[in-house]
């Protein structure tokens, strides 16, 4: 679901930048509303399990492969402020130490994933999901957010000037909707499992978090370490529709890093090589996000 470099045309990158600054500035000043020191190690754990997550990825047909995004995941255990600048912070690790997404195509990145993905994925929950149908509105919102993600992509694509067949838009959605429905149940499956360790995990927001935030963080350390060994090396279905409508090759970096493509490019490729390089992502995203929920708890008192 990450845009590289070389996709977009420049006023279609240059708006989503410019787009994107503001957007993220009054998503941080929202996030400052209830929000304290001590629910920084919150933004920590919640961002590396997303992160080490987004490595992951599964099959889901014709060849083409995706991963959880996580937009509905932080919102609903963040806020979908603080979420939108927890996911913000994970897209410019990513683009800049991975080159994952490019770094020209951030703002685009940060608009489809951190402001619009969120926002659409935490609305279902919002709308009912206090009631009886709350598990209905997690899997909504799983889902629903996934969906934002793609057909903003795509839709950036387009105005770009890539041009698609009629076929392969029905085929990449029919791939599309397939990873909305398994995002919308991983969310939920993931939900419901650190409630079952921690009641109310959701509803009390940095109370009592303890064994769920380290049930969090082991799985983080899980997924990024042997996870890895287990996930598909197909192409996601932004790269799967772009192989398929030839700009593939467009593709470019802007800077090389010793981490890009989550390989510790320094050591022989093999498992040591990814899990090396998922470990410094989750430290620098964890680190990322404790610096961001302290300074946003400093302003907040001041």
């Amino acid at each position: 679901m990450h845009i590289p470099d070389g996709f977009l045309a420049t006023p279609v990158w240059a708006a989503l930048d410019i787009a994107a600054a503001p957007a993220v500035g009054y998503m941080a000043r929202r996030a400052q509303r209830g929000f304290d020191d001590a629910k920084a190690p919150l933004l920590g754990v919640m961002g590396a399990f997303v992160f080490a997550a987004q490595m992951i990825n599964f099959p889901v047909g014709v060849g083409a492969s995706d991963h959880l995004v996580g937009g509905a995941l932080l919102a609903y255990t963040l806020g979908p402020a603080a979420a939108s600048v927890t996911m913000t912070a994970i897209l410019a690790i990513q683009a800049l130490v991975f080159q994952d997404g490019g770094i020209l195509a951030l703002g685009a990145n940060t608009v489809n994933m951190a402001i619009l993905g969120v926002l659409a994925g935490y609305l279902p929950f919002y709308l009912w999901g206090q009631g009886r149908g709350r598990k209905a509105a997690i899997f909504a919102g799983g889902a629903l957010s996934a969906l934002v993600c793609a057909v903003m992509a795509v839709s950036e694509l387009l105005l770009s000037g890539v041009r698609v067949s009629m076929s392969i838009l029905s085929v990449s959605a029919a791939v599309f909707l397939v990873s909305a429905i398994l995002e919308g149940a991983i969310t939920l499956a993931v939900i419901e499992a650190l409630e079952n360790i921690q009641p109310g995990f959701v509803k009390k927001p940095g109370e009592g978090r303890s064994f769920a935030l380290g049930a969090a963080a082991l799985a983080a350390l899980v997924l990024s370490t042997v996870g890895v060994l287990f996930a598909s090396t197909a192409p996601d279905g932004l790269a799967w529709l772009s192989e398929k409508a030839g700009v593939s090759s467009r593709a470019k970096s802007l800077v090389a890093t010793p981490l890009a493509d989550y390989q510790a490019q320094f050591l022989p490729a093999g498992w040591h090589a990814k899990a090396l390089a998922g470990l410094a992502g989750l430290a620098a995203v964890y680190a990322a996000c404790i610096a961001i929920g302290r300074l946003v708890a400093r302003k907040r008192s001041a």
